[in-house]
């Protein structure tokens, strides 16, 4: 991200969840916070992504809407390989259970958990900057680091998932249970375990790489629609 919007500053945030760097871009046009959760290098593996740091820290600075992205591997064929999609809902698998309420009963409600407001705007900008677009897909979230098997992909499969990837659920839980509208870009990097011959890390850095114009378009356009006071 930061090859595609040069970064202007970096913030460094204190949360009670730890200390997070928060970096403000701009398209050229509109001012917005990019926060890597994978660290500045892709130092952190998924696993151990401070999930809630990263999410006070938003917070914290009046974010009031996020548009995440991140690669997923194809698990039905609503979506090809290189392929650009918007999650419409989530099936948690991870085991991590997130969440701010921990010593609280609260219930937050999941069943919108990606903003339709945000989906509407980053179609609307796909639709103007010709980008193909699939909608209504269905996220997978796992725990990771490790790729999955392909029984697990079957077994996702039959349970009406789309896509599958290490970060989403953990993310958007949070993001709902803080009231910030969230909605997600995905990059399909590959077919899912059992539908090619193997799955590789080179494979989903290259794919992502192709995509990266089409993704910075595609984010460019939509925060300059919205404009800063949404985000």
């Amino acid at each position: 991200m930061e090859a595609l919007f040069p970064v202007k500053e970096d913030k460094r945030v204190r949360t009670e969840h730890g200390e997070v760097t928060v970096h403000v871009c701009s398209t050229g046009k509109t001012e917005f916070y990019f926060l890597p959760r994978h660290g500045r290098e892709h130092e952190i593996p998924p696993h151990l992504i401070n999930h809630k740091a990263n999410l006070r820290a938003l917070a914290s600075l009046g974010v009031r809407g996020i548009i995440a992205t991140s690669a997923v591997g194809a698990v039905s064929t609503k979506i090809k390989v290189g392929g650009i999609g918007l999650l419409d809902q989530f099936i948690d698998m991870s085991a991590r259970h997130l969440t701010f309420f921990e010593g609280s009963p609260v219930h937050a409600d999941m069943t919108n958990p990606y903003d339709r407001g945000l989906q509407e705007a980053m179609a609307s900008a796909a639709s103007k900057e010709r980008i193909p677009l699939s909608r209504g897909l269905t996220y997978v979230s796992v725990h990771g680091p490790r790729y999955e098997t392909a029984a697990e992909i079957r077994m996702f499969k039959l349970l009406g998932g789309d896509v599958v990837g290490m970060t989403g659920a953990p993310e958007a839980i949070l993001s709902n249970e803080l009231s910030i509208k969230y909605g997600s870009i995905v990059v399909a990097t590959n077919k899912a375990a059992g539908l090619q011959t193997e799955v590789s890390h080179e494979e989903v850095l290259s794919v992502m790489a192709s995509t990266a114009g089409r993704v910075t378009r595609l984010i460019r356009s939509t925060v300059d629609a919205l404009g800063a006071d949404s985000l």
